[in-house]
């Protein structure tokens, strides 16, 4: 017989130790983020499990259980609602919650999701039973804000907290919608007409103001044009003005030089009775119509004679 180092009897104790430390570990629970565990012992609710690493006593313990404290979207089938003024129609609704309380959860009501959504039908039929077909079609927030109200209160003691309810969507019947359609079409024309009228208008507007703008500019230009001309013409009159006027300082300044010049000179009577009978030469030349001769003609007289002699003497010396 072969020789064992260890003998069957010990074998066995380490497989049945091996076996139980298999069996506690097994035991060890760990809670992950966002979940719950409900735990009873012996078939009594015993305690809720938070995050993190739990023992499980054998036997005793079990997980009841697990719960997830996400929030959820139940997206659930539309409900026929009848209206008011007694018009059926076909309302989908979506619900977002999450639980609070994971024993009420537990131990509240059996199929939650089917208690919500049966609460969610009958809340719906009752809210819109007191509105009109007109009121329903534009009051979703008011039916949103209040429907969800009723389920807030209503799943408390279920251990649910109801964060929003929404209508997805809103169908009537086929006649109400052909006639929504036509009516809807109506006014996209009537909008449409206004549209193009006020456009038209507002087109009219700017062509008349552009022309009422390209007269103002144009009277203004021209405007501008007669001030710059009559400025022109103002210049080149003060020009000619100052021009003659100069021109008559230039020929004073000569005369009044000449005169002094005369002076300096010292002329005697017979040059200066000459110098006058140039200046009556001048004036007779000139477009008077009158000429006053002087009493002392006949000194002019002598006095060209002399002029005369003096000049021929000149020549007769010059040759």
């Amino acid at each position: 017989m072969p020789y064992l180092p260890f003998s069957p009897e010990l074998i066995i104790v380490l497989v049945v130790i091996l076996i139980i430390l298999i069996f506690l570990i097994s035991r060890i629970k760990i809670v992950p983020q966002a979940q719950v565990y409900v735990i009873e012992r012996l078939g009594t609710y015993s305690g809720t499990w938070a995050t993190g690493i739990h023992f499980l006593v054998p036997f005793l313990d079990r997980i009841a259980k697990k719960v997830s404290l996400k929030e959820f979207v139940v997206d659930f089938k539309p409900q026929p609602v009848i209206t008011k003024d007694n018009v059926t129609m076909q309302i989908d609704t979506v619900v977002f919650y999450q639980v609070t309380d994971a024993k009420l959860y537990t131990y509240g009501v059996e199929r939650p999701m089917s208690a919500i959504e049966n609460l969610t039908a009958t809340t719906l039929r009752n809210i819109i039973g007191d509105l009109e077909l007109d009121h329903t079609l534009t009051s979703r927030d008011f039916i949103n804000s209040k429907i969800t109200t009723i389920l807030d209160e209503s799943t408390d003691r279920w251990g649910i907290k109801v964060n929003r309810v929404e209508l997805k969507n809103i169908i009537p019947p086929a006649e109400i919608q052909d006639a929504m359609e036509k009516q809807m079409k109506a006014e996209r024309e009537r909008r449409e007409s206004i549209l193009r009228a006020e456009g038209e208008k507002r087109s009219s507007i700017l062509v008349a103001e552009g022309q009422k703008e390209s007269q103002i500019l144009r009277a203004e230009a021209e405007k501008q044009a007669t001030i710059l001309q009559a400025e022109a013409v103002k210049e080149q009159k003060i020009r000619e003005a100052q021009g003659e006027a100069e021109a008559i300082e230039m020929v004073q300044k000569a005369l009044a030089d000449s005169i002094v010049l005369l002076n300096e000179a010292n002329p005697n009577q017979q040059v200066l009775a000459l110098k006058s009978l140039e200046a009556f030469a001048k004036a007779a030349d000139g477009k008077a119509t009158k000429i006053i001769i002087p009493s002392d003609l006949q000194g002019f007289a002598g006095l060209a004679a002399s002029a005369k002699e003096l000049f021929s003497d000149d020549a007769v010396k010059k040759s």
